[in-house]
């Protein structure tokens, strides 16, 4: 009489696919994360300072371009319209009030007038925010 073996069913997982899907998933991040910029286009004043701690919570990022136009950058909700100085004001306050640790952070073009930035730190101040931090690039090396 002929018997027939039963196989049984190996129970192992191959995870050698799911390492190259995430392998890929790591390149596309790595080559997209540089590429999309945050914020309004100015070319920062340079300077030698220090950068903000790790551990702190993403800034509020109010910008002045080289046109004069004000922009408020909040992290994920990037708005590319201008705004007026008021409205800036009023919408910093508000993030203000809800997450008073938040530091905000002054992003100004290098050829914009000095008055400018006064009249947006000053509005600022008056929303409620405690300090105010200034933007720069890096010095370049010689």
């Amino acid at each position: 009489m002929y018997q027939r073996k039963r196989r049984r069913p190996i129970a192992e997982i191959n995870v050698v696919p799911y390492i190259d899907v995430m392998l890929v998933l790591l390149i596309i991040f790595m080559v997209t994360a540089p590429i999309v910029s945050q914020g309004v286009k100015v070319e920062l004043p340079q300077g030698k300072a220090e950068t903000l701690p790790p551990e702190s919570k993403p800034p509020i990022v109010a910008s002045i371009d080289a046109a004069g136009d004000y922009y408020l950058n909040v992290g994920s909700g990037s708005n590319n319209e201008p705004l007026d100085l008021e409205e800036v004001s009023i919408q910093v306050g508000a993030m203000i009030q809800l997450e008073p640790e938040r530091p905000v952070v002054v992003k100004a073009d290098r050829s914009i007038a000095y008055e400018s930035v006064i009249q947006l730190m000053v509005s600022l101040q008056q929303a409620g925010v405690p300090a105010v931090g200034l933007m720069t690039d890096s010095p370049k090396e010689k």
